[in-house]
């Protein structure tokens, strides 16, 4: 697996509107952002493989270090990967068996699933020798996604972190200003999806969320587990 190269601080999950979403990618990859997750539902397998190649194209010239995963099709990750600049997938409860993807995808590529609750990040921990990271909210209600899962807050972190057995990427209406913080709470990273789309300017969106995190854990709070 490459989680030697995975940066998962600042994580940008592609939302709405469609057609702002490469360019936004592409912004937040320049400004740090180590993961660009392609997501757009509904939408057909056709439409979600042309949205990734151009992801791809632009995140590689925008920052070639930056990893791009593709959200729940892992068909879609295994056709484009070694072509593209596509590393992975994520995953969610309802698709395809971790182990099965790893499977399909090889030994080299990312994959991510997402949990939510103890139980679920406790059942993610059987997979966790072919898994990369887990998703885990969400923090705030979000109107972008609805798990049906009880907001996580800050408080209800470090209970999963402690419980992981792979790095926790927290997600669910995250802000900027909430990057330190969660930090703090000992994940790995932030999920942040309208914040990047809304944003003015998604780089320095990224550039500050990684920088609350390197800030964080060179000063990690008493009871932190960063």
């Amino acid at each position: 697996m490459s989680a030697n190269l995975l940066d998962l601080r600042c994580y940008h999950v592609t939302g709405a509107p469609q057609e702002k979403v490469v360019q936004v990618a592409a912004a937040a990859a320049a400004g740090g952002a180590g993961v660009i997750q392609v997501r757009s539902k509904p939408i057909s397998v056709r439409d979600l493989t042309a949205l990734a190649i151009d992801v791809a194209a632009a995140v590689e010239k925008a920052n070639p270090a930056t990893r791009v995963l593709i959200d729940d099709r892992v068909d879609v990750a295994a056709a484009l990967m070694g072509e593209h600049h596509i590393h992975g997938v994520h995953i969610g409860q309802d698709d395809l068996d971790p182990r099965l993807a790893r499977r399909i995808l090889g030994e080299d590529a990312i994959i991510g699933l997402t949990t939510g609750t103890l139980e679920l990040v406790q059942a993610a921990n059987e997979y966790a020798d072919v898994i990369d990271y887990i998703g885990a909210g969400p923090f705030r209600p979000t109107p972008t996604k609805s798990s049906g899962r009880t907001p996580l807050g800050l408080e209800g972190y470090p209970p999963l972190v402690s419980a992981s057995a792979v790095p926790v990427v927290a997600i669910g209406d995250v802000q900027a200003t909430d990057a330190e913080a969660l930090a703090k709470t000992g994940v790995a990273g932030v999920a942040i999806v309208r914040a990047f789309m809304d944003s003015d300017d998604p780089a320095a969106l990224a550039t500050t969320v990684v920088d609350a995190f390197d800030l964080a854990n060179t000063n990690p709070a008493n009871g932190s587990h960063g």
